[in-house]
């Protein structure tokens, strides 16, 4: 037998998909040659699988080796096919049996020393194989939690290639891991930070409860120092829990990224790039396209504090993920489409210096320089933001007093029966939150179910303030979440007025 086949995958987005590795080995000069778009990674691999096998203590092959990774036309890439390649070589040297590897889907990295180790992207793996028919899995021990998220899938987990060769030839067992998925999400983890602990700020407090409970936009103006940073952070104690299929959308993600340490990320994402993040970082791509912060930040809170500090080329790329909820990435390779759907949170100052509109401090800025500092940021990226709130220094009483306000238990039992009620809401629909709703719902939702006195103010709002179309729809989605907060079927003109003042207080 000079030819085997051995079954594995590779990663294109977000997705995984079937690749087949042929092993041939054939005389002629000792050679070892991969084939099949292969990236760099997969080129070193030759090196990484032969002193694996002869550290193993197992005879490698001295002839002319060709691998060929199937499908040809699609780039492969990362380090996961070491261990399909190394089993093709054992099986064609007589240590393995070619029966022992029918329907068994095998990858991962080995060391120099035939350590079997982690590798990226196993969950959307195991979920695009098992849609195949493919049912057993041989994957790093480091991986195997993650894939025994996907039920019905047997996971085998492997920590060196001793162990590999043995258990396919029969000679020991490996048991497939078990993953109990009511118990892991049960051990919902404490976080150490409390929205009691941040004195002051109502105001800004009600605008992250709102935010927190539909989804909606928030940007926070205030001086250097009064809490911005603080209060955003504090976002991710009242956010409400992922539902379990939101939960492995976004371990995809992560699992592409190479972030996933157990099995699922289970609590909603709070991503915090530093100002100077390129457009690449923040929306994705690469010559081999891979996930950026607004993906990583998908179904939960992308946070960009130093708003104006940002590059423009970096802030407009926003703008279509906020609208649409996805990112698209062409390459000569095909179309990637990356799932991006956030709530953006930003802080700024009000001016270069950040002391313009603070009661303790004089702003030595002129108005050109205010103007030139806030019109970094483009008006199509803030008519997008729901609700922008001024954030006052806390005045040095507030701050003696260290009086707590409510805690974050508090304010998400009030998030979480909002939640509740537009989960009855969207229950037919693809729509989540009330930030996102389309204009239909807001016609059905929102419009209709205004009372006469709400209809008024919003009218006279709308000649005073100018509101664009766009701002008339985020408007009304917010008093819809203020609505839902208090448990109001019907949208009053105290929740438009609300509304109206997260909306026009400017810097």
């Amino acid at each position: 037998m000079s030819f085997v086949k051995i079954k594995s995958a590779g990663i294109w987005g977000v997705d995984g998909f079937e690749v087949d590795v042929e092993v041939d080995v054939s005389a002629g000069l000792p050679s070892f040659n991969i084939v099949g778009l292969p990236d760099a990674a997969i080129k070193e691999s030759k090196e990484r699988v032969r002193s694996a096998i002869k550290n193993c203590g197992y005879a490698f092959p001295q002839r002319r080796i060709t691998v060929n990774l199937s499908p040809s036309d699609l780039r492969k890439q990362g380090t996961l096919y070491d261990l399909p390649i190394a089993v093709g070589l054992l099986t064609l040297g007589g240590y393995l049996p070619q029966e022992s590897l029918e329907d068994m889907v095998i990858l991962g990295e080995l060391s120099l020393d035939g350590e079997v180790r982690k590798v990226s992207g196993v969950l959307p793996i195991v979920l695009s194989m098992k849609e195949k028919g493919y049912r057993r899995f041989l994957i790093p021990t480091g991986n195997a939690l993650e894939g025994a998220v996907v039920e019905g899938a047997s996971i085998y987990g492997a920590d060196r290639l001793e162990e590999v060769v043995s258990f396919l030839r029969g000679e020991s067992e490996i048991k497939p891991v078990s993953l109990d998925i009511d118990s892991y999400l049960s051990k919902r983890s404490s976080l150490d930070i409390d929205l009691g602990e941040v004195l002051g700020q109502s105001l800004v407090k009600k605008a992250l409860e709102i935010s927190a409970a539909g989804a909606h936009n928030l940007s926070m103006v205030g001086a250097p120092g009064s809490g911005k940073s603080m209060l955003a952070k504090r976002i991710t104690t009242i956010l409400p829990p992922m539902s379990f299929d939101e939960m492995v959308e976004v371990s995809k993600i992560y699992s592409v990224a190479g972030l996933i340490e157990e099995s699922l990320i289970t609590e909603r994402p709070f991503r915090s790039p530093h100002h100077t993040a390129s457009e690449v970082a923040l929306i994705g791509g690469g010559s081999s396209p891979s996930p950026g912060e607004v993906s990583l930040a998908h179904r939960g809170v992308l946070f960009l504090d130093e708003l104006p500090e940002f590059s423009r080329r970096a802030l407009e790329v926003l703008r279509q993920p906020l609208e649409d909820g996805y990112v698209n990435i062409a390459r000569a390779q095909g179309r990637v489409r990356f799932p991006a759907r956030f709530t953006l949170i930003t802080a700024q100052n009000p001016c270069p210096c950040g002391n313009y509109g603070n009661p303790f401090k004089e702003c030595t800025c002129t108005r050109n320089q205010i103007r030139a500092y806030n019109t970094k940021v483009s008006q199509p990226l803030k008519d997008r933001i729901d609700m922008r709130v001024w954030v006052e220094p806390v005045e040095k009483e507030e701050l003696l007093k260290g009086r707590k306000g409510e805690s974050s238990r508090e304010v998400r039992e009030r998030v979480l029966k909002a939640y509740e009620i537009q989960r009855g809401r969207f229950r037919d629909s693809g729509t989540d939150f009330n930030g996102r709703m389309t204009n239909r719902e807001v016609e059905e939702f929102c419009i209709k179910l205004m009372s006469d006195e709400a209809r008024k103010l919003l009218r006279s709002a709308m000649d005073k303030f100018r509101l664009s179309g766009r701002g008339y729809f985020r408007t009304l989605k917010v008093a819809r979440t203020i609505a839902d907060l208090e448990g109001s079927e019907g949208i009053e003109d105290s929740h438009i007025a609300q509304a109206l003042q997260l909306r026009v207080d400017e810097a």
